[in-house]
């Protein structure tokens, strides 16, 4: 596998060592029967390790001599979630000014299965995006899998209601955020990506979808089912950084939706009528990460609708390399302009 990633030449060298560190800690999970059983694999002594690992390898993500604290307001605001009641915390970070925003409501990845917004690594995320000029609100919706900072796991809608819930209430308290309540934009990645999606289309949906000036989906994981036949990236690209042909999240996220072919879980399934009211949308894609092609296929689904989408493909980059922000500072910083660029164009 070393050989492999030294020996691609489209990968950016810098990317390799982290690549070959990654590789050896991250777990390469096989197919479940059910989702007690992918419950029971996660949470397994080794598993649980391996997680405290990898968090403690990020922790030195949030470099302050790359992206300072100085000058921000970091908050921490705790909400109540429809319709189950539960709590959910969000990270808030935007410019130490009385100045009115716009705003990135973000929701982190994981395969809507693992992580935390109040992770190292997104908090350097929140903050590399609060440095353009936008306030950040960070959604620590519900994993379906492992734990985030609310301590309990439920499967989809869960965390799909929790991100409705923190973008409604954000939109709800804009004045007394600072944030200019016509031009909120939501992004996310990977697992967030696919949230990120589901959260518009649900809006649409519920009869919300002018409260939402745009969207900025990164490298989502939407389709469901790999590797797939008309999406190369899915076979060539795997077990760079991430291998997807596993059913464990899945299975977790709820099987039932898959087999169902529900848009709002998996939104690869998504028609021309799903996302013909969608706002402009940007989608972000990483050259060789195993989801590079359904995220293309997102896009070009959307240009079909009719819908104002653009789609940047990162050269020579891994999955969500992007937020690899002490590892490579000039890339995040990129992203993190072409977000403010997107948030600017969806100006309402």
């Amino acid at each position: 596998m070393t050989d492999r990633f030294k020996s691609d030449r489209r990968l950016d060298p810098r990317q390799v060592p982290i690549l070959e560190g990654i590789d050896m800690v991250i777990s390469k999970f096989g197919d479940v029967a059910s989702r007690d059983e992918a419950l029971a694999v996660v949470n397994s002594p080794e598993e649980l390790m391996k997680t405290e690992g990898m968090k403690a390898m990020m922790e030195g993500a949030d470099d302050e001599a790359i992206v300072p604290s100085a000058g921000l307001r970091i908050e921490t605001k705790s909400i109540t979630s429809a319709p189950d009641g539960n709590t959910v915390d969000m990270q808030f970070i935007r410019p130490d000014t009385d100045e009115t925003l716009p705003c990135v409501v973000y929701i982190h990845g994981g395969g809507m299965a693992f992580t935390s917004c109040f992770d190292a690594n997104y908090r350097a995320w929140g903050k590399m995006i609060a440095h353009q000029g936008l306030a950040v609100m960070m959604v620590d919706f519900r994993n379906c899998l492992s734990p985030s900072s609310g301590g309990e796991v439920a499967p989809f809608p869960a965390g799909l209601n929790d991100c409705l819930s923190g973008f409604l209430w954000t939109h709800e308290q804009a004045s007394g955020l600072g944030i200019d309540a016509a031009h909120m934009v939501i992004a996310g990645e990977s697992g967030g990506g696919n949230l990120s999606i589901a959260t518009t289309m649900q809006l649409i949906r519920d009869g919300h979808g002018d409260k939402q000036a745009g969207l900025y989906s990164m490298c989502p994981y939407i389709n469901g089912t790999w590797p797939a036949e008309d999406l190369p990236s899915s076979s060539d690209n795997d077990g760079i950084f991430i291998t997807v042909g596993s059913n464990l999240i899945p299975m977790g996220y709820g099987i039932e939706h898959l087999e169902e072919k529900n848009p709002v879980a998996w939104p690869g399934f998504a028609t021309v009528d799903d996302v013909a009211a969608f706002p402009p949308t940007m989608v972000n894609v990483n050259e060789c990460d195993p989801l590079r092609d359904e995220g293309i296929e997102f896009y070009r689904l959307l240009l079909s609708a009719g819908v104002k989408a653009h789609c940047r493909q990162v050269m020579g980059t891994m999955h969500a390399a992007d937020l690899f922000v002490s590892a490579f500072p000039d890339l995040s910083r990129m992203t993190a302009r072409d977000i403010r660029s997107w948030v600017d164009e969806c100006r309402s």
